[in-house]
């Protein structure tokens, strides 16, 4: 008997092939990735480093990680690589393990302005452990208040900023934390999780000559599997010559066991492929797409990423355009927007990319086409606004997603995009 787990995998297959991924911190990672992580090197337990796992056997485990820790040295010009982290955020709190003690302050974006939970917003490590203070974006054009960070850090004395996002369409300034961080004598830390593809393609500004360490995902614009790297940068070891060291003990034992050696793997085969000429192609593509997207939506984008605000259909109808473009066969995300109007919970804005889209070959005028139908979708969410009276909010929204679902323009999109989509290759998937 077949198990049920496979039958599950080909309705997701079905899924990515026939629908528009476009959470901008999703991808997909080519064949040659999938086959490392469904290698037999799950099989082994490695806790510890190269040459000093705390089981036998790991010989070849110590090549695989030692090539993998080589190959990112080489691709962001850094003279020290971390490739055990399981995710990013497992990533952020070992690099804040290894700079702070408990109680020190650090400083990052806000959630609300498009920053990560792991630079000190509420109910994170990062504020549980250690006093956060957070500096927001303008608002009047959603950018980075470097006034307001500079002042924040003259008067909080941060032992470690983060120049970061999570849902920040702009690029990053990373002079600017740079001059703000020698002022107050913190250790600058970069997280470039969503745009790393775009720094390794040219698009973007490298942060390694301004930074003392930089943290990514491998998942997003690098397109490998979901994984983190830690980098130190020269400036970081002459900061601290001892930064090393902390960062393994705050990997192992601090937060971490055995590392996935298949997720090493695949992370190799993954920056192999960033290192082709190749992906520089990809990476200004995938930035071309999104200045696309954005414009036909009426916005602007210098990344990847799109932050549409909907407060010109309605209040707070972050949840009811996420329930209707799933509708219709478009995946995005409900997003905060800065200055926001309803609730962190029952947001005002979406967030939308083209990392995905971009893998599986789509152009600039397939941006247009795509943004047509997420104008159209939208408008089904007219009328559908948030209650003010908080206790009516999810029975109201049950009921908005039960009306969407037979909506019958978001249907006849739903037709339009899987004929559409049909056409473009997903990796992995016949």
């Amino acid at each position: 008997m077949a198990s049920k787990v496979f039958k599950l995998i080909a309705e997701e297959a079905h899924r990515q092939k026939y629908e528009l991924e476009m959470i901008p911190s999703e991808n997909y990672v080519s064949e040659n990735v999938l086959k490392a992580l469904g290698s037999i090197l799950t099989n082994k337990y490695s806790e510890g480093f190269p040459h000093t796992r705390y089981y036998g056997g790991n010989e070849i485990i110590d090549k695989i990680e030692i090539y993998a820790a080589d190959l990112a040295k080489k691709l962001f010009k850094v003279p020290l690589a971390f490739i055990q982290p399981y995710s990013g955020s497992p990533a952020n709190m070992a690099i804040t393990m290894a700079v702070c003690e408990p109680g020190d302050v650090v400083m990052g974006l806000s959630l609300s302005s498009g920053g990560h939970l792991t630079h000190g917003a509420k109910f994170s490590f990062s504020s549980i452990f250690y006093k956060a203070v957070n500096y927001e974006v303008r608002g009047d054009d959603w950018r980075i208040d470097f006034n307001q960070l500079e002042e924040l850090a003259k008067k909080h004395k941060p032992k470690l900023i983060w120049a970061g996002t999570t849902a920040y369409p702009y690029k990053l300034d990373y002079k600017k934390f740079r001059k703000i961080a020698d002022m107050v004598g913190a250790t600058l830390v970069a997280d470039c999780s969503h745009i790393t593809g775009l720094i390794v393609g040219g698009i973007h500004e490298s942060p390694v000559s301004y930074v003392d360490i930089v943290m990514t995902t491998t998942h997003k614009t690098l397109r490998g599997p979901r994984g983190a790297l830690i980098l130190v940068t020269e400036r970081g070891l002459k900061k601290d010559p001892e930064i090393k060291t902390k960062i393994q003990r705050a990997i192992i034992p601090g937060i971490q066991g055995g590392p996935h050696n298949h997720q090493t793997a695949a992370i190799a085969v993954s920056l192999e492929e960033a290192l082709k000429p190749s992906f520089k192609k990809y990476a200004a593509q995938i930035a071309k797409n999104a200045e696309v997207l954005a414009k036909e939506l009426g916005t602007v984008s210098e990344t990847h990423l799109i932050l549409l605000g909907l407060t010109d259909y309605g209040y707070g109808l972050g949840y009811q355009a996420q329930y209707a473009l799933e509708e219709a066969g478009i995946t995005i995300n409900k997003n905060t927007i800065p200055g926001e109007p309803a609730s962190p919970f029952y947001p005002s804005g979406i967030r939308l990319g083209t990392p995905a889209l971009t893998t599986r070959g789509m152009k600039g005028k397939d941006m247009v086409k795509i943004a047509g139908w997420i104008k159209r979708a939208l408008e089904e969410i007219r009328g559908l606004d948030l209650p003010k009276e908080q206790e009516k909010r999810k029975d109201f929204l049950r009921k908005a997603k039960l009306k969407l679902k037979g909506n019958k323009n978001l249907k006849q999109i739903r037709k339009e995009v899987e004929i559409f989509a049909g056409k473009f290759p997903v990796p992995g998937v016949k």
